[in-house]
């Protein structure tokens, strides 16, 4: 358990170390954000593909099939559904967000898919503790844009910048409410973590393919698509290693 809280403090740590840059206009680190993004897009897939769906059919069977189903469609619903304006990466197009509002539906997408990776790191280190140190690197490589990205929404938003540190560290929040959740419901329900687990199969599936995946296609760089493939072969390095 010890473990686990840890891991979510240092990726609830790299969210708020992204938005600290955003408020201290430091560029020249945001920079990196589309590298980031890609590594962890390629790791996130790579991920799901060889370790998170198959694990989870033969954890709990085809009916892992219906929860990552929900998995995947919750997230959809409450980040592109409720919310108008969600991407992941520092928020350019201040006149994008005028009313407050759309910057506040914005911040509790993030927020919810904060919660979600809590969720992950923790269901997967209590299934399988290798899987779930996997789980954790494909969440630290997208927390500091995370924490970018939530930042600099609530300064487009017109938003003074203690609320913005604000916004990063309510997401930190987030992440670790996401990990002492399944602490509490693996405790009333033994069969929650089998559950759990093809959930955040789903919720990854979402993240990879739908928030990260555009974003890199909306680079302008040729790099950023390459960096892609380097995250799925960091993903089989990390698979060797831990191994």
């Amino acid at each position: 358990m010890l473990k686990i809280i840890l891991l979510g403090l240092l990726a609830s740590l790299s969210e708020l170390i992204g938005g600290i840059v955003v408020v201290r206009g430091k560029k020249w680190l945001g920079k990196i954000q589309e590298y980031l993004l890609a590594l962890s897009a390629g790791f996130l897939l790579a991920l799901v593909f060889f370790e998170l769906i198959p694990e989870s059919i033969q954890s709990i069977g085809t009916i892992s099939s219906l929860y990552i189903l929900i998995g995947f469609s919750l997230l959809h619903f409450f980040e592109h559904t409720i919310v108008g304006h969600f991407h992941f990466g520092e928020e350019t197009h201040s006149h994008e967000i005028v009313k407050p509002f759309a910057g506040i539906s914005a911040v509790t997408g993030l927020a919810i898919h904060a919660f979600f990776d809590g969720l992950s790191i923790a269901s997967a280190m209590l299934y399988n503790p290798q899987i779930g140190i996997l789980v954790f690197i494909a969440v630290l490589l997208h927390k500091f844009p995370e924490g970018l990205t939530v930042a600099s929404i609530t300064l487009a938003a017109n938003r003074p910048t203690q609320h913005a540190i604000a916004a990063a560290f309510g997401l930190a929040l987030a992440t670790l409410l996401g990990i002492v959740a399944v602490f509490f419901f693996s405790n009333i329900n033994s069969n929650f973590i089998g559950i759990a687990f093809a959930f955040s199969a789903g919720a990854a599936t979402y993240v990879g393919a739908s928030d990260l995946i555009p974003e890199i296609n909306r680079s302008h760089n040729r790099i950023t698509p390459l960096v892609v493939f380097g995250g799925m072969i960091l993903f089989y390095f990390s698979k060797v290693l831990i191994s």
